[in-house]
């Protein structure tokens, strides 16, 4: 008979670092807050990127039912104008971007 390899046991004492289960505390279910505000513009901009995008729970640790609420809150205020819809730019991008392909092709 084949002799057996044991794998090595996993140990589940790990706490933090890349890949844990463990999550973030929802921000507002720590702080006991029911709705979130979109006049808090200090609060949203928390859950906004440089870029201006919403981001996701994963990253926020926000629960389930907050981030549904931040997110509607976001809109709400930039509907308002109070938040932007994109960020400005820093600067331009030496590359271009796609107009400069476009005008590679016209050359050929």
């Amino acid at each position: 008979m084949a002799k057996q390899r044991r794998r090595p046991t996993r140990r589940r004492d790990k706490k933090g670092g890349p890949g844990s289960g463990r999550r973030k505390p929802c921000p507002y279910c720590k702080d006991k807050i029911e709705q979130v505000d979109y006049k808090d513009l200090s609060a949203l901009r928390r859950f906004i990127s440089e870029r201006g995008k919403i981001r996701s729970r994963r990253i926020t640790g926000a629960c389930r039912r907050h981030q549904n609420q931040v997110a509607k809150a976001v809109k709400r205020a930039r509907e308002l104008a109070l938040l932007p819809y994109v960020a400005e730019p820093a600067n331009e991008r030496a590359g271009g971007g796609r107009r400069d392909r476009d005008r590679d092709r016209e050359d050929r």
